[in-house]
């Protein structure tokens, strides 16, 4: 498997190895001894999957005081994967990555806790695959405006679909305060 850093101190950009042939192909998705090498975490408390379509924007999320970290990737279609460092005193607070993940690059992003998450989904649909250090924890769940000027995240699209929570979702100068 390759293992790149990306700007973001602890995300990292996963491309795990792929054997193909005419039947199709093998991927190991997980491996704990591999992953710890770079630093991921050996136990996940979850495993969650969302299918979406064309044009959905999810995020961006995370969870506080409750933080998940996030191995991600997409088992069909393809989605445009941002991480927001939004762990307090980083050197890159509220800074971003982003990534193209898809069925067919089998590639995987790991988000370290106190990294918000978000993804667009470029295809006509797309399963995308997570595993998270915690459990879900709907009291600790926490939101940031997608399009807000402050991250300046340059998404590939000006009016997603998105859910009235991300429509609504406070700034970063607001999450910051409370």
């Amino acid at each position: 498997m390759n293992v790149e850093k990306t700007s973001l101190a602890g995300v990292l950009l996963i491309e795990p190895r792929v054997f193909g042939d005419h039947r199709g192909f093998f991927s190991e998705t997980w491996h704990a001894e591999r992953y710890a090498e770079h630093g991921v975490p050996t136990r996940f408390a979850q495993d969650c999957a969302s299918l979406s379509k064309k044009g959905t924007l999810r995020g961006i999320h995370l969870q506080r005081p409750s933080p998940q970290g996030k191995l991600v990737w997409v088992s069909r279609g393809e989605v445009w994967d941002v991480a927001v460092d939004l762990r307090s005193g980083s050197p890159t607070f509220g800074q971003w990555t982003a990534h193209t993940l898809s069925a067919t690059n089998h590639r995987q992003l790991w988000i370290p806790e106190g990294c918000g998450h978000g993804f667009v989904v470029t295809s006509e649909e797309a399963l995308f695959t997570y595993k998270c250090t915690a459990k879900y924890a709907p009291e600790c769940e926490r939101a940031i405006r997608w399009n807000d000027p402050g991250l300046n995240i340059s998404w590939p699209i000006d009016d997603p679909i998105l859910s009235d929570r991300d429509a609504t979702a406070p700034s970063l100068e607001e999450f910051q305060a409370e």
